[in-house]
């Protein structure tokens, strides 16, 4: 029997999520995990997000442990310009709020488990490094693998985000999203029931000169939100499918392939389940029907977020009122369907 190497860039959720399907689809692949920093889950990236997390019907192998979970969400509110809208969670979706280090920590020792090697303090910087039949870039935005090719592609938009503590927006099962004429939008969400954190972020989904911070300084002081900084993170968000999908003998997962859901940023349950199906393709020996797997999963609500981005910039160069009245109706429209 030849024995198959893969190679995964990334040692967070996507590229964990692979590693662990890998060994469970075919314990006899060997897999190597390359992983920049010096430890799993809890470094410079481990917060990079919001951390609240939709567990989708089609991805309940991966529910969290429980010490990997703050708060179980059971509400979601969403505000455009005067309208407010709330949304109970249904029984077949369950929200955390999570603990997300944790989560990617626990991966991790469950692909160790598994058998997968995971090689941290290891930046890859060439494709010579590796040599595996198979490489699965879960590298992020930007893509560390797509740079090195040449073919970094694909919508991105622009977030940041503080951690508040003792804050007096924290609301234990309740998420908050707050949309804008930008467009963008802003949320809170809560962290740590016990220090009562809250991820309070502003999200751009255009191009932009504005100031983030000053966007979400701003904010605070307009909705009196008061509570200690105790982190601070932001960057690009890739919207949306991160074309291509796969090049040669590399399949792109998480940040670098499937982005985050062009409508809300979402984009830990896609990770997940993009790094699964690149494991299955490659364990079943067809790797080249990857692609239209995830486009199958993901491209109805990539449509349905790129016709609301779309016409969102356009709006936003005449005037901000249109993208909120554009926005209200497209809300309402599918609220309704």
């Amino acid at each position: 029997m030849i024995e198959i190497k893969v190679d995964i860039v990334g040692g967070s959720l996507a590229g964990l999520s692979s590693a662990i399907s890998l060994k469970k689809y075919d314990k006899s692949i060997k897999v190597r995990v390359f992983e920049k920093y010096k430890k799993i889950g809890y470094n410079a990236e481990g917060r990079r997000c919001g951390e609240a997390h939709s567990l989708m019907p089609e991805c309940k192998k991966w529910i969290p442990p429980k010490k990997s979970i703050f708060n179980e969400i059971r509400i979601g509110e969403t505000v455009v310009g005067s309208e407010k809208h709330s949304i109970k969670a249904k029984p077949n979706i369950t929200g955390f709020m999570l603990n997300r280090p944790e989560f990617i920590f626990q991966l991790g020792k469950k692909a160790e488990e598994l058998g997968a090697e995971l090689i941290t303090d290891h930046k890859v910087k060439s494709l010579n490094e590796l040599d595996g039949e198979y490489i699965i870039d879960a590298s992020g935005c930007p893509s560390t693998i797509k740079k090195i090719i040449g073919k970094d592609r694909g919508i991105k938009g622009s977030t940041y985000q503080q951690t508040l503590e003792n804050s007096n927006a924290f609301v234990p099962d309740r998420l908050k999203v707050i949309f804008t004429g930008d467009p963008g939008y802003f949320w809170i969400f809560p962290r740590n029931p016990e220090k009562r954190e809250v991820n309070l972020g502003f999200g751009t989904s255009i191009k932009t000169d504005k100031n983030l911070k000053k966007e979400l300084e701003k904010f605070k002081k307009e909705h009196n939100i008061t509570g200690k900084i105790n982190h601070v993170t932001g960057g690009l968000i890739p919207l949306g499918l991160q074309r291509p999908l796969m090049y040669k003998n590399i399949l792109f997962v998480g940040d670098a392939g499937v982005g985050a859901f062009t409508f809300t940023g979402q984009g830990i349950y896609r990770a997940l389940i993009s790094g699964d199906y690149a494991a299955k393709c490659i364990s079943k020996g067809k790797a080249k029907k990857y692609p239209r797997m995830v486009v199958g999963a993901f491209i109805k609500w990539d449509t349905i977020g790129k016709i609301y981005l779309y016409p969102s910039f356009i709006f936003s160069k005449i005037n901000q009122d249109l993208v909120l009245s554009y926005f209200k109706y497209f809300f309402n429209f599918n609220l309704s369907h």
